[in-house]
C-alpha cells in the first residue's frame, strides 16, 4: 500500500500563501520553518500552516497543487477555511 500524499498551504510573513505537496507534512513544514524548504519560504518565512489535505497518490496531489497555485490569495484563504488541518 502506498503512503498518502498531502497538499498544504502555508501563510508567510508577507501574508502570501505558499502551496506545496509532500508525503511527510511535519518534516516538510519544519524544513520551511528552518529555512531549508523552498526558495519562496526562505525569502518569506512561514507564519502558520493553514490547511493540509490528504490524497491517495502523488499525481492527484500535484494536480491539485497546480490548480490551487493559479488561484488568488483570497481563493486560497477561503479554501483553507473550508478544509480542516489534519494532525501530523
Amino acid at each position: 500500500m502506498n503512503k498518502p500524499w498531502f497538499l498544504y498551504l502555508i501563510e508567510c510573513q508577507d501574508h502570501s500563501i505558499y502551496t506545496g505537496i509532500t508525503n511527510n507534512v511535519e518534516k516538510r513544514y519544519a524544513a520551511h520553518v528552518n529555512g531549508k524548504g523552498a526558495r519562496y519560504t526562505r525569502i518569506r518565512p512561514p507564519v502558520k500552516l493553514l490547511a493540509v489535505i490528504e490524497f491517495t497518490d502523488r499525481a492527484s496531489a500535484a494536480s491539485s497543487e497546480y490548480t490551487i497555485k493559479q488561484w488568488t490569495s483570497a481563493q486560497k484563504r477561503q479554501f483553507a477555511k473550508d478544509h480542516a488541518i489534519l494532525p501530523f
